[in-house]
């Protein structure tokens, strides 16, 4: 076994092909499970054994308790309003959910219910995908017919909607695709072309993305230590390259051909699934997201 310098994660051969942020998503939603008080939020600890840290992986620097209390609320409740949207369109008929920058999401696994009752089609890094494939194996919990591992390479070769069909992707039925963590990697035009490719699924199909806000629509209290976080990312090679807010993405999803989209405040989130703590715990002001919903005849992908 070896072990990962750059991301910190011992004893998992391979680990180092999967992105760092994956890993400390993961470990951040196993993380309100072992030191928040219940009701969790989101209960997640197989992304932990997905990750198989080392001993001692709470005691990292990023997984402080107190220093990322607001980060990991935020981390878990736009899963869970992710989630519950799943589970709300699923009811509705809808069979097909996308996970764009699937990273080491683990809907599938936990919500076998439903999961099973869908098509799920994790889009991710072609590496990522192969050491996701291998652990879930060797966890016992394999890969089902209905669970799709989508390996794509999105600098070069086909593009992410081609993988996706070639998947098995009906582009003549309606889906949920939910894209969290990611559009403030890409720039506003590869936001706006991925978000415009959405837009082409049949009527019915949903978009919802998460977006950060940009400093000035943070609260004060959270400034410092999200400018430090950029900061930190920028030397990591990750910089955060786009932010948005509410407004900009609201006519970015307009713009893009999505007949109706709504914005989600952390505030809206924080009354939803942090409302009667007795811990405080709240979700960071510097996260938000977008709800979209393709409307009218489809329009040819």
């Amino acid at each position: 076994m070896e072990t990962n310098h750059a991301n910190g994660i011992d004893g998992i051969d391979g680990v180092d092909s999967v992105d760092g942020t994956a890993l400390r998503t993961a470990l951040w939603r196993a993380l309100h499970v072992r030191v928040d008080p219940a009701p969790h939020v989101l209960a997640d600890e197989i992304g932990l054994r997905l990750a198989a840290p080392g001993a001692g992986w709470t005691r990292r620097p990023d997984m402080d308790p107190s220093r990322t209390s607001r980060t990991r609320a935020s981390i878990v409740a736009r899963a869970r309003f992710i989630e519950d949207l799943v589970v709300e369109k699923a009811g509705e008929g809808v069979t097909q959910y996308v996970l764009l920058g699937a990273g080491l999401d683990t809907f599938a696994q936990r919500r076998p219910g439903t999961a099973a009752g869908l098509r799920v089609f994790e889009v991710d890094r072609p590496a990522t995908q192969a050491w996701k494939r291998r652990r879930l194996t060797e966890l016992g919990l394999g890969v089902p017919e209905w669970l799709r591992l989508v390996p794509v390479d999105f600098e070069e070769g086909p593009s992410w909607w081609e993988r996706l069909v070639a998947a098995g992707f009906d582009p003549a039925r309606p889906a949920v695709v939910a894209c969290a963590g990611v559009l403030m990697y890409l720039t506003r035009e590869a936001a706006a072309a991925t978000l415009s490719q959405v837009a082409k699924l049949a009527p019915g199909s949903t978009l919802a993305t998460t977006f950060m806000l940009p400093l000035d629509l943070v609260a004060a209290d959270e400034r410092r230590a999200l400018d430090a976080t950029r900061k930190a990312a920028q030397a990591a090679g990750t910089p955060f390259v786009s932010l948005y807010s509410p407004r900009e993405m609201l006519d970015l999803a307009h713009e893009t051909g999505f007949g109706e989209a709504r914005h989600v405040s952390a505030t809206a989130l924080a009354e939803r699934y942090f409302a009667g703590r007795a811990d405080g715990l709240r979700p960071s002001s510097a996260e938000e997201l977008l709800v979209a919903t393709v409307q009218g005849p489809p329009r040819t992908p």
